[in-house]
């Protein structure tokens, strides 16, 4: 999951495509309703085919209840330890 990443100071801590402000609850919500690959990279220009296809892999990961761990940073963040 290296291409999503949460970080307290962007979108309020939401998992996020690196390097952007995009939220990956975008990229899932214009794939429900019925936007293409190509017309979501032409509304957010600074992400891949692959920033979305790792957006859907996220939200499918969290939709089965995988444990699973988007880069952090700058700092702690609430995420469980075993």
């Amino acid at each position: 999951m290296k291409r999503i990443v949460v970080n307290p100071k962007v979108m309020v801590g939401k998992p996020v495509i690196r390097g952007t402000r995009v939220p990956v609850y975008e990229i899932v919500n214009r794939i429900a309703e019925g936007w293409t690959f190509q017309e979501i990279l032409e509304d957010f220009p600074r992400i891949t085919e692959n920033d979305i296809k790792a957006a859907l892999l996220y939200a499918g990961m969290l939709a089965e209840g995988e444990e699973i761990f988007p880069e952090i940073i700058n700092g702690k963040h609430a995420i469980p330890s075993r």
